[in-house]
């Protein structure tokens, strides 16, 4: 009996008949950056900076971060593929599975995170009894991966709902932060108590987020146009994940909390701290397994994306229990290098050497391993941790210009074999 087919297509392109418009694909994008670690940073900056300053930190940051999600974006219309399909081309069929590894890994981490996270702060917040702790990470380890587990049209239903709901909770408590601390001239008057260089802010904002602007292409590939993805691409990484920036750096700034649940619960808004906890992980959770289930799939050559789902979740959920919550520093600092040159990879590939337009997967004919692709991610991973610049940045551009550089210098190796061959004859 054939198996009816995944309509999120795992292992091929997304056909015009499923694409969606603008609504659809940047509510999806927006509340996928509503993420509480993003606050953090933000909060971070916060103390660092003078008001005027932050923001402009956080524009630039968000900016970079939208134009690169937005590339990839453009891509994966373009093409139909995600990031993983798309490593096939620059990595090779059997090479790809490196950046599989890496993609399912750094979101496996980030669901465990989340996963403990609610789970510890409701336990605070609700004043549970302690034991309730572990229970409590099982129930929404596998609670969160419902609307990944239905598909794209889980996450989009989600999305309408939660979005707007969650954007209500973040203006009513921006507005009563700006009036407990006195207003614009209040705000203006904080003077920072850390320490930061704006380089380091940028980097930061960057960093914490990159990751997720990598694999947005799994649902920028259903963008109905080219002009869809970009804008789409933008709206959440630019506008959505800036506004998670400013909203941690100003509980950072009025209450000396960067993180929005704390933020409502010193307002007097416990419950709808609850709300806004829930809603705030599970937007990011359910998509983070999605993005595991993608990279997955690929890795495994398989299109049972439900039952890879359930096994990340079961994988994360471990993870969860066995304290990865308390690792989210280094594992941020990890992505911040690792996964970066992925998207220069696959950047470079598109544009330079497939000059803008992928075969079709299933006609393409693939080397095992792509050695320019590997050998450039390695170059660019490299630098990335061993920088002191903006590690993000410098990966993606260090690895597409390696691997612009290492084609250049195939394709001239080629041309010289050739003509040799025809002179000796």
């Amino acid at each position: 009996m054939k198996q009816p087919v995944d309509t999120d297509y795992p292992l091929s392109e997304v056909p015009a008949g499923a694409r969606k418009g603008l609504w659809s694909t940047s509510i999806l994008l927006f509340g996928f950056t509503f993420f509480t670690a993003t606050m953090f940073a933000g909060g971070k900056i916060g103390l660092a900076f003078d008001f005027k300053t932050m923001l402009w930190a956080a524009v630039i940051g968000n900016l970079l971060l939208g134009a690169y999600a937005a590339a990839l974006g453009l891509i994966a219309c373009r093409s139909g593929l995600n990031s993983v399909l798309m490593g096939r081309f620059c990595f090779g069929e059997v090479g790809s599975r490196l950046s599989d590894f890496l993609l399912g890994f750094t979101q496996i981490g980030w669901y465990a995170w989340g996963t403990a996270t609610i789970a510890i702060v409701l336990v605070r917040l609700l004043a549970l009894p302690e034991s309730w702790t572990m229970p409590l990470m099982v129930l929404f380890g596998f609670g969160f991966c419902l609307t990944a587990f239905v598909g794209y049209k889980g996450l989009d239903l989600l999305s309408r709902i939660a979005v707007p709901a969650m954007l209500i909770l973040l203006i009513a408590s921006l507005w009563t932060a700006t009036r407990d601390i006195g207003g614009l001239d209040g705000l203006l008057a904080v003077q920072p108590g850390d320490s930061l260089t704006l380089g380091m802010a940028i980097t930061m904002i960057f960093g914490t987020f990159v990751s997720g602007a990598t694999q947005a292409t799994n649902w920028t590939r259903f963008a109905r146009s080219s002009k869809v993805a970009v804008w789409a691409s933008l709206i959440g990484f630019f506008i959505g994940n800036g506004l998670m920036v400013v909203a941690g750096a100003y509980g950072a700034i009025v209450y000396q909390q960067p993180d929005i649940v704390e933020v409502l619960v010193l307002q007097g808004l416990s419950m709808a701290a609850v709300v806004m906890l829930f809603l705030n992980l599970w937007t990011t959770q359910d998509n983070t397994i999605y993005n595991f289930a993608a990279a997955g799939c690929n890795l495994l050559r398989t299109e049972r994306r439900r039952l890879v789902t359930l096994g990340g979740a079961f994988v994360g959920t471990l993870l969860a229990l066995g304290g990865m919550y308390e690792l989210l520093i280094p594992f941020l600092i990890l992505l911040g290098s690792i996964i970066p040159p992925i998207g220069g990879v696959i950047m470079a590939d598109y544009f330079y050497r497939h000059r803008g337009h992928y075969p079709k997967l299933a006609e393409a004919r693939l080397p095992k391993y792509n050695s320019l692709g590997l050998a450039a991610y390695v170059l660019g991973a490299a630098c990335a941790y061993f920088s002191p610049w903006v590690a993000p940045i410098v990966g993606i551009l260090v690895a597409a210009a390696a691997y612009i550089v290492l084609y250049e210098g195939q394709r001239l190796a080629l041309s010289r074999t050739v003509l040799t061959q025809t002179d000796a004859r």
